[in-house]
């Protein structure tokens, strides 16, 4: 059954310490739009409670023990979630860096889970969230490396809203930046944020990084964005994260 956990001792992941996480989870997607077309670029899985409790509610339940098994049932599930809900295209799935042992190790459950639903792992992109404490650099920069020569894709999330900023990108330049919602707020009254996002733009060209800002919620900001010729698009304004099922088309009018 989806969202159900499984053991420590599955055939698919190796062995490692911890506890299996008992609550039964499913997945909700917000689509993430290139506004130049008004076609969805990817649809991120967000974790839900089968009974509708929120991601916060779930996250109450993880704790040092489950940590491994918590992190190993969302990539499964947001799959096969994603599989039932006929996805089309790219699924970005987030991840606990801090969980992960050894990125070879820790990939095959997930490898085996894409394998069953006959999903493309090149459609898979991996985020970490920049407000994770990351304890070692050094460890994340070889999960990232591992994921892409898997044919993964890789994304920082929430980028400029946690511990690390351009200390991370200096170590770990992934395929994807997702800029933090507190960057852009009101981003069309505000010259300096507007200066910011430029900057991130000319930067992530330089680095053969695509920019994708979240957290859209008023029409100014939207074309405050795309004024600034900013493409990949998430935010509420233009579609919120739908229980176990997929949107394809944004709420708004995209001019």
């Amino acid at each position: 059954m989806v969202g159900k956990s499984f053991r420590r001792d599955c055939n698919y992941c190796g062995s490692r310490p911890g506890r299996a996480f008992e609550e039964d989870i499913t997945m909700a997607f917000q689509p993430i739009f290139d506004v130049t077309t008004g076609l969805v670029f990817a649809q991120e899985a967000l974790i839900r409670g089968k009974d509708g409790r929120s991601a916060a509610q779930i996250f109450e339940h993880v704790n040092d023990e489950n940590r491994y098994q918590f992190d190993q049932l969302c990539r499964t599930t947001a799959i096969e979630v994603a599989t039932a809900a006929k996805l089309d295209g790219k699924l970005s799935i987030n991840f606990m860096p801090n969980a992960v042992y050894e990125p070879r190790n820790c990939i095959q459950h997930t490898l085996w889970t894409a394998d069953k639903c006959d999903f493309d792992i090149k459609n898979i992109i991996f985020e970490f969230t920049e407000n994770e404490l990351i304890r070692d650099a050094g460890h994340l920069k070889n999960i990232v490396e591992t994921y892409q020569k898997f044919g993964f894709q890789t994304a920082i999330d929430d980028f400029g809203g946690g511990y690390s900023g351009l200390n991370l990108l200096v170590d770990v330049v992934p395929d994807l930046i997702k800029l933090d919602r507190h960057l852009i707020v009101d981003i069309d009254q505000s010259p300096v944020r507007q200066n910011v996002v430029k900057s991130m733009q000319s930067l992530c060209k330089d680095l053969g990084v695509q920019l994708i800002v979240e957290g859209v919620e008023t029409v100014g900001e939207l074309n405050q964005l795309r004024d600034l010729g900013v493409n990949l698009i998430q935010g509420y304004y233009l579609a919120k994260p739908q229980f176990e099922s997929i949107q394809t088309e944004p709420d708004c009018v995209l001019r």
